[in-house]
């Protein structure tokens, strides 16, 4: 007959594939008939915008385009800096040999580099280099037996501590502004545009979650009188995602998508341009739990049969935040003393090493000047290596980290000596999660109960692997009854060779 019991819902979420992938999109493009012919690029700069993302049956495809801007060297007199701006779209199909529809998938697409190759006065080819990282979890809502209400029944215990999934949501939201330039200032064209995401926070309250964070907007442009200039602002960015029961205590991992973007002078207002970034945010909302899972389980009294699965959870996730504070002084003859328009950073993971509470990364930002020259304008490419360790207590050499790194502050100023004081912050996000499989009972069926009568008394001697447990199952007898009849102290520790005295039971 079935067994009355005790269940406890649990959603757990296990990780079922990551990957990563660099990737090209490419494209020629040809110089518009009011711009003048292209002798050299200057500089070649994106912001990647995510249309779309599906999860099917052993694939992953990712919809969007790589929106370029392209600084080039003109044939003509006057002003000879020229800009265009293309967008390369894109299709990515990335094979996931476990993915299905019904899966989550959190994805995250980042220029590596962009090439730029000059076919002819008119014509150029594009070529961008993007790192995709794919990583797809699944939920499952499992009944677990905590407990088991019978006569007699015994059952060894353990307690784990698992991250249960609370919920996920996402919401869309605009970042929308009109950035003022300098009054004497008359557009002529958008020579280029960097868009980031910074300051990243949360605020969670009434079953909602309140994202905050701010779009870092830097636009260079060029004049009617043939000057270059460059603006900077922040726009604020802010969503509500509805999660049910999410507490203050959770942990929350929330993840930016920017899926188009407007960048265009301000035709309604002089002296501006007008900006546009459509931003989706994803949510997921953990929690720690400890639940009571039930190892094995027997009645002196009577026969029971239970039958076992195995799942799969992820036991553990934390994070940790550390900045690193980088300060170089650079010496580039090329610039010397010149003026510096705009340096565009961007960062490399070279290696990362995981000691016993320790991850020492290795890497380096890549920097590209752009700078008044002879010509107008002109570009110097250059590196800065870093070493960086964290302190993380239980990282160990097998752990599952994620680490993503973001450039929160950035300074140059060059000196009277004609070097370049380079002032670099770089935040690391690091995400410690930890799975771990789990046996739990899934269906109990008790016999009908037996006559029990002590017969005798067993002399049995301790041998290796034995446990309390597994002696008592063994001779249907219990824990409790065999501790107090030996008068054992410490039933966790037991001697080879060591003499019990068991009443054995028969029917």
């Amino acid at each position: 007959m079935a067994i009355e019991t005790t269940r406890e819902n649990v959603c757990v979420n296990h990780l079922v594939e990551q990957k990563c992938e660099t990737v090209i999109v490419e494209g020629d493009s040809i110089i518009p008939d009011i711009k003048p012919d292209i002798i050299n690029a200057i500089s070649t700069n994106g912001i990647v915008c995510v249309y779309k993302k599906e999860l099917s049956e052993g694939k992953v495809r990712l919809d969007g385009c790589v929106n370029t801007y392209l600084m080039y060297l003109a044939d003509c007199e006057g002003s000879n800096v020229r800009s265009i701006n293309v967008n390369l779209d894109f299709t990515q199909i990335i094979d996931i040999d476990k993915a299905m529809p019904n899966m989550d998938l959190e994805t995250n697409v980042k220029i590596k580099n962009i090439e730029c190759k000059v076919i002819n006065g008119r014509k150029v080819g594009i070529k961008a280099f993007l790192e995709i990282s794919v990583k797809i979890t699944e939920k499952e809502d499992i009944d677990i037996i905590c407990n088991v209400n019978s006569k007699g029944i015994q059952m060894l215990n353990k307690s784990v501590d698992i991250n249960s999934l609370v919920g996920r949501g996402n919401t869309k939201v605009f970042a929308k502004d009109t950035v003022v330039i300098d009054n004497i200032d008359n557009l002529s064209e958008i020579m280029k545009a960097d868009l980031n995401i910074v300051n990243k926070d949360i605020k969670i309250s009434y079953n909602k979650i309140l994202t905050k964070s701010e779009l870092n907007v830097k636009i260079m442009y060029l004049t009617d009188d043939n000057r270059i200039n460059s603006k900077e602002t922040t726009i604020p960015v802010m969503g509500f995602i509805d999660i049910e029961n999410v507490t203050e205590e959770n942990l929350c991992n929330t993840q930016y998508e920017i899926k188009n973007v407007i960048i265009k002078p301000n035709n309604v207002e002089e002296h501006s341009i007008y900006v546009e970034a459509e931003i989706e945010i994803y949510c997921e909302v953990f929690k720690n739990q400890e639940i009571n899972v039930i190892q094995d389980l027997y009645n002196p009294l009577s026969n029971v049969v239970f039958t076992q699965k195995q799942i799969r959870v992820m036991q553990k996730i934390e994070t940790n935040q550390n900045t690193c504070n980088i300060r170089e002084k650079q010496i580039i003859p090329e610039i010397g003393s010149k003026k510096i328009y705009d340096v565009e950073t961007s960062t490399e993971l070279i290696k990362q090493t995981l000691l016993n509470d320790k991850i020492m990364y290795e890497g380096e930002v890549k920097l590209n000047y752009i700078y008044d020259d002879e010509n107008g304008i002109s570009s110097k490419q250059t590196s800065i290596p870093f070493n960086f360790n964290v302190d993380f207590i239980g990282v160990n050499v097998n752990s599952s980290i994620e680490t993503n790194m973001e450039i929160t502050m950035q300074d140059f100023v060059v000196t009277g000596d004609g070097s370049i004081e380079a002032k670099i912050d770089i935040l690391f996000n690091t995400a410690l999660s930890k799975s771990t499989e789990i046996n739990i009972i899934d269906d109990i069926v008790e016999e009908e109960n037996r006559n029990i009568n002590t017969c005798s008394l067993v002399i049995y001697y301790v041998k290796s692997g034995d446990t309390m447990w597994k002696i008592a199952k063994k001779f249907g007898s219990t824990v409790e009854e065999l501790v107090r009849i030996n008068g054992i102290e410490n039933e966790n520790k037991l001697d080879i060779g060591q003499q019990l005295f068991i009443p054995r039971y028969n029917g």
